[in-house]
């Protein structure tokens, strides 16, 4: 079983708790006869990617809707969907002009008398010419559309990090499960270093032994050749450091907040650090707990590319 509770202690607040960066979220706001649904989801990049769609009257708030974004979200490659309705709001509005409809009134009058002409205008015939009437675009209502806009957007946010939240605590303890086991594999190594050294020594010994086939041997040279051996495969600064980044880890993951970026980097150490003790290994066995350790590496890696 794992051992969490070091780590589950330290949470303390939302804003110390670890997040996944995928995630999703929806908010839908109704005011009088405006309606506004945002809808967003993201998966794993490197930086902040937002990318937004929504009617083209609404891209006027588009700056004030990233700034918005970036009080709930640090990475990620996130899409925003908004959808706004108004059932009674007009984009386009007719207006008269009744100066030009007098100025051609006059005008066909004249063409009348001048030659005697029928003159057959009819009001229908009238509106039709140009300019009399125009269609002319509404003022949007800025601060009653943002005050819907902004409530919607705020809404699917906190949906949004809640998500991101619920699968980050999900990570965090995987994460510590595979922590516990490189701890374990770590243990191994170290403890069955040494007797590989001892274990060396009384075979070349023995080689010894068979090839002189007396006792006259130069027990400085033996233990020259077994400090040599020793020192091509002493793996102790290696453990070390690799304790070190893997409790390293583990106080970042209490630490909480925006840490994929940190622990990444950790994690390269790690993986830098297992490869000496695995080139540096004789041992059958040493070797399948090195290899084991690679692999588990590598899984906590994967995983870290998807926390914020």
């Amino acid at each position: 079983m794992c051992n969490i509770g070091k780590i589950v202690a330290g949470k303390e607040s939302e804003d110390n708790m670890i997040k996944s960066m995928t995630g999703f979220g929806r908010g839908e706001i109704s005011e009088g006869q405006r309606k506004i649904t945002v809808e967003m989801k993201a998966v794993n990049h490197r930086y902040l990617d937002v990318n937004i769609k929504m009617p083209k009257r609404l891209n006027f708030f588009e700056a004030s809707i990233r700034n918005l974004l970036k009080e709930y979200i640090q990475r990620g490659k996130v899409d925003v969907y908004i959808t706004y309705e108004h059932l009674s709001e007009q984009t386009v509005s007719v207006k008269y002009h009744p100066d030009v409809a007098a100025s051609y009134l006059a005008y066909l009058k004249e063409m009348e008398e001048t030659f005697s002409l029928e003159n057959d205008i009819r009001v229908s015939t009238l509106s039709r010419y140009p300019e009399v009437f125009s269609m002319e675009e509404q003022e949007i209502d800025e601060e009653g559309i943002w005050k819907v806009l902004e409530a919607a957007v705020r809404q699917a946010c906190e949906a949004f990090v809640e998500s991101r939240v619920k699968e980050g605590e999900n990570l965090k303890n995987d994460l510590v499960c595979k922590l516990d086991g490189m701890l374990t594999l770590v243990d191994y190594i170290e403890e069955n270093s040494p007797g590989i050294i001892e274990e060396y020594k009384e075979k070349l010994l023995a080689k010894v032994h068979d090839l002189l086939e007396d006792n006259n041997i130069d027990e400085n040279r033996l233990l020259m050749e077994v400090t040599i051996f020793a020192d091509k495969i002493c793996v102790d600064e290696e453990i070390v450091r690799l304790r070190s980044h893997i409790m390293m880890v583990r106080n970042t993951l209490i630490e909480g907040g925006s840490i994929g970026r940190k622990l990444d980097f950790i994690v390269q150490e790690m993986n830098r650090e297992a490869n000496t003790i695995l080139s540096k290994s004789t041992d059958l066995e040493i070797s399948n707990r090195g290899i084991e350790l690679k692999t588990e590496i590598e899984k906590v890696r994967e995983q870290i590319q998807n926390i914020e």
